[in-house]
């Protein structure tokens, strides 16, 4: 009974820490020592778990498209955004690069109106952000 009991307690606690193992650091994926910006029209808000998406549309120096992925929090983190990012607003978005050459990656990203008023919680600030 008691090897019942010890096998039983081990796997719960198993269970219990292996989602807090499992989630990564975006350092990895994005250089917390640098800061980039784009502007552009937001075209998707994926408002999903674990991490929400926002994606906009911008030209580069030579006038090609460029689709900015912006990597957002999780559902209870991003409830503004459907209200403050409706399809075809013009932001200009502030955070840390994706690390991939040639991406267009962002992370805890700070979002403002053309103008610069800040647009979300926090003065615009995104939930999630490196760790």
């Amino acid at each position: 009974m008691r090897i019942l009991f010890a096998s039983v307690l081990t796997v719960g606690c198993l269970v219990r820490v292996t989602p807090v193992l499992a989630h990564h650091s975006a350092a990895a994926a994005y250089d917390e020592t640098k800061r980039v910006e784009a502007q552009g029209t937001v075209t998707r808000v994926l408002v999903k778990n674990p991490h929400s998406w926002v994606f906009l549309e911008s030209a580069d120096d030579k006038g090609q498209k460029i689709e900015w992925q912006i990597e957002m929090g999780g559902v209870p983190s991003m409830a503004w955004a459907k209200d403050a990012l409706p399809i075809g607003t013009a932001v200009k978005v502030v955070g840390h690069p994706s690390r991939a050459a040639g991406s267009h990656g962002v992370t805890g990203a700070t979002f403002t109106k053309a103008d610069g008023t800040p647009i979300g919680p926090r003065g615009g600030r995104g939930e999630y952000t490196p760790r």
